[in-house]
């Protein structure tokens, strides 16, 4: 009667799991749909506007701007900055853990990066960092599930500063870029110095074949001016498309590891079931022969 009655509060502690976990998972497919299509929204517009900033790069020609120079002989006894993006949550699979084994990856090949400023966002990379012994030299706990624009704006704005004035050398992000549902990657990006894509321009004698169609733009007022407006506007609108990615990534993560984790919870509830009912049915037969032979020893 023990053992039945044990495997009954299993059963009940298993469907209790169960109902937790398809609720988050319901939470986080909710989540992930709205963080989807955040993501994708501004993908455009980052998008064109980097490639903006290279077609004007190659009308320049040689770039001067401090955000692709740096500050020259100001920055050269500069750190770098690496800032991590972690999620604030656990319960979503192998996210945080891909994220910081390739954070510790890339700052154990580079000696000189690991030594400079590290930043981080999100709880969960906090307790790793300290155990390996990575100091932190600030923790960004504004942004939570839903970064705006605004608050991603002034983190950006205070690297533009930094690296301008020659403070630090270079900053990078690691975070999880969003690619589909299916396939999330970590990935480092280098944010600044600010690298546009210099497109080479085609030579006068190169057939039409060959090269297709070049637009040529006129550009009022000139390429540098433009240049020197956009460039900050991009470095911004990246730095929110790696937060964005980020907090796509994160809610589809957690929203798998929920689903397995009901699949799991589900397939040990029957487990569960298959033994109590073969418990119960030999606690039944035993208890019939017992009665049986007590008749019989009466008679």
């Amino acid at each position: 009667m023990a053992k039945t009655r044990e495997i009954k509060k299993r059963i009940k502690a298993v469907g209790n799991i169960r109902r937790i976990t398809k609720t988050m998972q319901m939470i986080a497919t909710s989540k992930f749909a709205k963080s989807q299509q955040a993501a994708i929204a501004s993908k455009p517009y980052t998008s064109t506007l980097f490639t903006l900033v290279s077609e004007l790069s190659a009308g320049v020609g040689d770039i001067s701007h401090p955000l692709v120079t740096g500050a020259g002989k100001a920055a050269e006894n500069a750190k770098d900055l690496t800032l991590i993006l972690t999620s604030d949550r656990g319960l979503c699979g192998p996210y945080n853990g891909s994220i910081l084994r390739t954070s510790m990856a890339f700052l154990r090949s580079n000696p000189e990066i690991r030594a400079g400023e590290i930043e981080l966002v999100g709880k969960k990379g906090a307790g790793f960092l300290k155990f390996n012994q990575v100091p932190v030299a600030r923790h960004h706990q504004q942004f939570g599930d839903k970064p705006t624009y605004d608050k991603v704006e002034a983190l950006a704005q205070d690297y533009i500063d930094r690296f301008s004035t020659g403070q630090i050398r270079s900053v990078r992000v690691i975070y999880m870029k969003y690619q589909s549902a299916a396939r999330q990657a970590p990935e480092v990006l280098q944010l600044l110095p600010f690298k546009p894509e210099v497109k080479p321009q085609p030579k006068a004698d190169q057939p039409a074949q060959a090269t297709g169609i070049v637009p040529i733009y006129e550009f009022s007022p000139d390429a540098a001016e433009l240049l020197g407006a956009l460039l900050p506007a991009a470095v911004k609108a990246t730095l929110f498309q790696a937060f964005n990615d980020a907090i796509v990534s994160e809610h589809v993560a957690r929203m798998v590891a929920m689903k397995s984790a009901t699949d799991n919870a589900g397939k040990a509830g029957k487990r569960y079931t298959r033994i109590y009912n073969r418990a119960r049915q030999a606690q039944i037969t035993t208890e019939l022969t017992e009665i049986i032979s007590g008749a019989a020893a009466l008679a």
